[in-house]
């Protein structure tokens, strides 16, 4: 009960334990009970909590804030890239060398994640151990003080991580083709520019912590944890900073394309429109044609030959090559579309067989069992992300953020179900009458451009 005897007389650093002892020690196994249901509130200033007590021998905690690089702006680009490698520098209450011990020293794990909305600090932990993980948790995102010397020493970082993120082709492209698709917000990439490599201050960390990490932007998720308890904590050291600081600009899609010639023998290309909302009917459908369309290997290092692209475009070439669709939804737009990979001969013949089959769904040509089929995988995938508690606790958090509230498994099956045949008809030409953007790479001699599809 540390939390509850000592929540009076904690400094405003933290220095002391904030989570309870009440959820240690799980009782035997023939004396667990059920796990509960999932509990849900959300407080006046904004802020949500929600938590499943399982009993499970590990809890799992994440604190999730709209903070994404959505919210900076042309002078701050990149802050959120750094503030991402930020979690282990000195706050008000420990030094990083005691953030990084005291972790370890209970075989302990904090993570930092984010997309382009989010950013979701996560501490995982034995159940007896809460109180000092979350002690951890709490100072790196409520009192972190950026010290000069340790952010200098951070910045090179920035170019290896994003080094080695490059490394993998798809994720260069998918930042080129976020920034031709919009004007704003969506288009400001998740790694730091080059040009602002060790010219992120303290200060610019300092400013959008406190525009972004306010209660009304955040949602505390636990796993193996008390409500109650829980509840308390968020109560007492998140009610930080009301108001909804920097709203961030709605994204306006703009459409267009951005070509990085490289002379790679492979031609990545991604060629989209804009969707829908997350949350909407209408990402739903799109989800379903993702995955009529054909949404990736089933089997390991695979081949995607059952799906609908990859019959189509294996009919037209004898080379190697791969094709998908692309679906991403973000809070206010999303983009819907197809994702090859060929050689640099085959690249054109490889995106107008695919663009084609997706023209063929747009004219109605969808049988009941295709539609059928598409609707089980979309189903299957969703369920088997959400079996791991990470994934859980991702999808909850993320829900909480964008809608405040939670959908359970059970209403989401019942709303992919619902999709018909006309849906997914009008998902397609939505995409083929769409206003277009496109990201290509590699030797691109053969690929065509944009406007010639």
């Amino acid at each position: 009960m540390k939390l509850l005897t000592k929540a009076a007389t904690l400094s405003r650093f933290y220095s002391l334990k904030v989570a309870p002892r009440v959820t240690a020690s799980a009782p035997p196994t023939e004396a667990l009970p059920k796990p509960q249901d999932l509990e849900f509130t959300k407080l006046p200033n904004g802020l949500v909590i929600a938590s499943l007590e399982n009993y499970a021998p590990a809890s799992q905690i994440g604190l999730f804030i709209k903070a994404g690089s959505r919210y900076e702006d042309s002078s701050n680009l990149g802050t959120s890239h750094l503030l991402r490698l930020a979690s282990t520098l000195t706050t008000k209450g420990a030094s990083s060398f005691k953030i990084t011990r005291g972790i370890e020293a209970v075989g302990g794990k904090l993570s930092v994640t984010a997309t382009r909305e989010h950013m979701a600090y996560t501490v995982e932990c034995m159940r007896d151990d809460v109180d000092i993980v979350m002690e951890f948790l709490l100072n790196v995102t409520t009192a972190p003080e950026f010290r000069r010397w340790e952010v200098a020493a951070l910045q090179s970082q920035l170019k290896i991580d994003k080094a080695v993120a490059f490394q993998n082709p798809q994720a260069g492209i998918i930042e080129n083709l976020h920034a031709a698709a919009y004007r704003n917000a969506l288009a400001n990439s998740l790694y730091c520019p080059d040009y602002r490599i060790g010219k992120v201050t303290s200060e610019e960390l300092h400013y959008y912590v406190q525009n972004n990490f306010t209660s009304a932007r955040m949602a505390l998720i636990g796993l193996g944890v008390s409500h109650p308890v829980l509840k308390q904590v968020a109560e007492q050291f998140l009610n930080m900073r009301g108001g909804l600081g920097l709203s961030g600009a709605r994204s306006i899609y703009r459409g267009g394309e951005i070509r990085e010639q490289n002379g790679d023998s492979l031609v990545h290309a991604v060629l989209v429109a804009e969707s829908a909302a997350i949350g909407s009917a209408e990402a739903n459908v799109f989800s379903v044609l993702q995955h009529v369309l054909g949404a990736g290997p089933h089997v390991k290092r695979g081949s995607n030959a059952t799906n609908a692209l990859y019959q189509a475009v294996a009919k037209g070439t004898h080379q190697p090559f791969d094709v998908s669709a692309f679906n991403a939804s973000y809070s206010d737009s999303g983009l819907f579309g197809i994702y090859t990979v060929s050689q640099a001969a085959a690249a054109g013949d490889v995106i107008k067989a695919a663009y084609d089959q997706v023209k063929t769904i747009a004219q109605g040509s969808l049988s009941d069992a295709a539609l059928q089929a598409a609707k089980n995988k979309l189903k299957a995938a969703y369920l088997m992300s959400v079996e791991s508690s990470e994934g859980f606790l991702n999808e909850v958090g993320f829900q909480a953020l964008v809608a405040g509230s939670y959908v359970p498994p059970t209403t989401v099956l019942q709303q992919i179900d619902a999709v018909t045949a006309t849906d997914v008809k009008n998902a397609a030409v939505k995409f083929v009458s769409g206003k277009k953007s496109m990201a290509t790479s590699g030797n691109l001699g053969h690929t065509p451009f944009v406007d010639d599809l």
